[in-house]
């Protein structure tokens, strides 16, 4: 079953593609033959600037854990052998912090479907029963409709391989800047936790899959790609010097900690 087949989700997909297409002929005049990848690249920043206080919740919610974490590991050495009393305990601490375990988790869901929205309109040849013309436009002479994986099979390295490797250069920068900034900010691990630790080394590479997924997707998509995960860096970093603060907690919360 094709998912963008469903009436409602064709027509949101449908409308994006018309949204590019209008932003490729307003940009025509100006930059021709580029006007196509200005248009990807003006969506992507559309789409993201729309979900900024998404990303503000998110960071808002990834704060608050840093900020609770301390309070909740003495939670857990001092009731580890009474696990419905921790439980109340934590539960107790969230609500004098008017926090909740749970924050951040449904602003990514939100943002999911979005996401998956415009990064369909790249990939999919045909939209709505019609062509995407999007994939037909070039980069460089590059199709946008062409991958690096189709490149590569066919020998069409230059100037497609070339193109495609300065992307997957600067999508391996974003990834890299980005595992440190989560190594440089990653919460203190107690020794009995050691292993979750260690997991979570292993998955702070998770940002280098989108280099390899990028090999496999037409040129459009891994333009997409580019540009949402280098907003995704920046719009981090100008959000958590905004939102995160050294504060000590409320007394009401210390008091629920030391009861």
């Amino acid at each position: 079953m094709d998912i963008f087949a469903f009436p409602p989700i064709a027509f949101l997909l449908n409308a994006a593609y018309a949204v590019v297409e209008g932003l490729s002929a307003l940009f025509d005049p100006i930059a021709g033959a580029a006007s196509a990848v200005i248009a990807i690249i003006v969506l992507t920043l559309l789409v993201r600037t729309a979900l900024i206080p998404v990303g503000a919740s998110q960071v808002k919610a990834e704060w608050t854990r840093r900020r609770l974490a301390p309070m909740l590991q003495a939670l857990q050495r001092t009731h580890k052998k009474n696990p419905p009393l921790l439980q109340q305990k934590t539960m107790e601490l969230y609500k004098a912090e008017n926090a909740s375990p749970f924050a951040g988790i449904l602003p990514a869901l939100a943002q999911a479907p979005v996401l998956s929205l415009v990064y369909a309109l790249f990939i999919r040849t045909i939209v709505d029963g019609h062509p995407n013309a999007l994939l037909s436009e070039h980069m460089f002479g590059v199709p946008l409709g062409t991958s690096f994986l189709h490149l590569a099979s066919t020998g069409g390295l230059w100037p497609g391989g070339a193109l495609y490797l300065v992307l997957f250069a600067v999508m391996a920068g974003v990834a890299w800047i980005s595992r440190r900034i989560a190594l440089n900010l990653a919460l203190p691990v107690p020794d009995a936790a050691a292993p979750m630790a260690g997991l979570g080394r292993a998955l702070s590479w998770l940002p280098f899959i989108t280099v390899i997924f990028a090999a496999f997707v037409p040129l459009a998509a891994a333009l997409y790609l580019v540009t949402t995960t280098a907003w995704t860096l920046a719009e981090r970093i100008l959000l958590r010097r905004r939102y995160w603060r050294e504060a000590e907690p409320p007394a009401s919360t210390q008091a629920a900690v030391a009861s």
